[in-house]
């Protein structure tokens, strides 16, 4: 960096020649600089938390889904082992699972 280059990022924008000119006549540069008092809530904001909890939400009702699915495989499965087996007798007394469709 030279001696008459702007210092670090303060200024990048003002042009050498006027930086040059106030350097050498002592005249101070004026910055204008815009004000960011952006506090507006962002679209970003506010899809964020709603994507994941609705992520969360689907995923619970799968879950739901799915064990609901199998308790009811598991039932059929239970329903037609005990319609085929028949009676089951352990130590004379004996247990009809299923009813006989007549």
């Amino acid at each position: 960096m030279g001696h008459n280059d702007p210092p670090g990022i303060i200024a990048p924008h003002i042009p050498a020649d006027i930086w040059n000119r106030a350097q050498a006549t002592g005249q101070p540069v004026v910055i204008v600089a815009a004000a960011t008092t952006h506090n507006a809530i962002t679209v970003r904001r506010l899809l964020v938390p709603f994507a994941i909890a609705g992520a969360a939400v689907l995923g619970g009702w799968g879950l739901v889904t799915a064990l609901a699915f199998l308790l009811d495989v598991a039932a059929h499965t239970a329903t037609v082992i005990a319609g085929a087996a028949g009676p089951i007798g352990v130590g004379g007394i004996t247990l009809k699972l299923a009813r006989n469709r007549a």
